[in-house]
């Protein structure tokens, strides 16, 4: 039923469960993986008296290179399973909404995400990447915790 599969990872602990389950039901539907990590750009702010500068692409470079061993991880995990994989690694301030955009792309027909399990304040304060995903796919989205 599902073929191709849509997993967000951030190369936490809580991604590798996440990838883990996603391998096995790639196996058990035949189906490709397809891993995205989204790198959030600079967060740029105006300089406070005696605040410290970080350059922009030292940052980004960085957060990119972090984002290509979540992509890794998830790749060896893939190939040791025997399952098709491919990566992305995208920047963007709104990662939702790369991960709706990268599920149409890839042709995937359910998206696999992890989620922190936010409840009452932190939830609404931080937000949540998942609930943005369930509020703007028609792709089914099966969240692991």
């Amino acid at each position: 039923m599902f073929k191709k599969i849509l997993l967000p990872t951030d190369g936490s602990a809580l991604s590798d469960k996440a990838t883990a389950t996603a391998i096995q039901f790639a196996q058990l539907n035949g189906a490709q993986l397809v891993a995205i990590s989204v790198i959030h750009p600079f967060p740029f702010s105006p300089m406070a008296d005696g605040g410290a500068v970080l350059d922009a692409k030292t940052f980004e470079k960085e957060m990119e290179q972090e984002a290509r061993r979540s992509i890794a991880k998830v790749a060896a995990a893939a190939a040791a399973a025997g399952i098709a994989f491919e990566g992305v690694v995208t920047l963007s301030f709104s990662p939702y909404e790369e991960i709706v955009e990268t599920a149409k792309q890839h042709g995937c027909d359910i998206i696999m995400m992890a989620s922190h399990g936010r409840k009452g304040l932190n939830r609404l304060f931080l937000g949540s990447e998942t609930q943005k995903v369930l509020a703007h796919t028609t792709l089914p989205v099966m969240v692991l915790r």
